[in-house]
């Protein structure tokens, strides 16, 4: 199934599976797509979280203490997909534990789930000629990060390896809510479409609907993550409830396509 965002401008949800236990994960994620997200990120924890901020770090640190595992994230995708048809689904993972698992099996496995697409987020595009041979085996979207400090010559091979949608990160640093957004993504955004025409999705600190908002102005979708983290974090007993609600404000004033 390709990834499709049918609103404008499309929402990419992302959960720390396992967080507070994968029960709760699959009610977070059915009320984000019930709310409007389009596409849902199923985080794998993983206990060297290097390019995550302190409230994903944190929601990792839960998650494995609960004994999540890359496989029992694969499963919740299954589960998932069975309940949502026409939601992206995309395993947002650091490499180690794909390749505990054996590549070409967690391909295999993954597209069997229903996956649509991975983004290995400390998986250089230069080093991915194999993993690249086998997730698009597996008709799988390999989804590559583009941060603002690329040159031209990388955002070209990153577009050109990116299947689904490009990442584009609007800051340097970790992951993690702002305030404010500066102007990189914005300027990263319209580089990145000298050399692709997939859709563009931006994340890393949007934390609330005016940045949505804003954001959508200039990309084709919004990640939003720690935000979303965080409200699981802070409502414990009712954190499919406060994400639904938290996702609805997000989408309250998109356009349907």
């Amino acid at each position: 199934m390709p990834l499709t965002f049918h609103n404008t401008p499309g929402l990419v949800a992302y959960v720390t599976c396992g967080d507070p236990d994968l029960i709760t994960t699959r009610e977070i994620v059915m009320a984000a797509i019930e709310a409007g997200a389009d596409v849902i990120e199923l985080g794998v924890p993983f206990s060297d979280p290097v390019a995550d901020g302190p409230v994903i770090q944190r929601a990792s640190e839960r998650a494995l203490k609960n004994g999540t595992s890359l496989a029992q994230v694969l499963t919740l995708a299954a589960e998932i997909r069975q309940r949502a048809q026409s939601t992206g689904l995309v395993v947002f993972s650091y490499l180690n534990p794909i390749l505990r698992m054996g590549v070409q099996k967690f391909c295999s496995v993954a597209r069997h789930a229903g996956v649509d697409g991975v983004l290995v987020t400390d998986l250089p595009v230069e080093e991915a000629g194999e993993y690249l041979l086998a997730v698009r085996a597996c008709d799988l979207s390999p989804i590559f990060l583009a941060a603002p400090t690329s040159p031209d010559a990388r955002l070209k091979r990153i577009a050109e390896a990116s299947r689904g949608f490009v990442y584009a990160v609007s800051r340097t640093g970790v992951t993690g809510a702002r305030q404010q957004l500066n102007d990189d993504a914005q300027k990263l955004v319209r580089r990145l479409r000298r050399f692709t025409k997939l859709p563009i999705a931006v994340g890393f600190g949007i934390s609330n609907a005016e940045q949505f908002a804003e954001v959508g102005e200039f990309a084709d979708a919004v990640v939003v993550g720690s935000a979303i983290v965080d409200t699981i974090e802070r409502n414990r007993g009712r954190e499919a409830e406060a994400v639904g609600e938290f996702v609805g404000k997000l989408t309250g004033s998109r356009i349907s396509v």
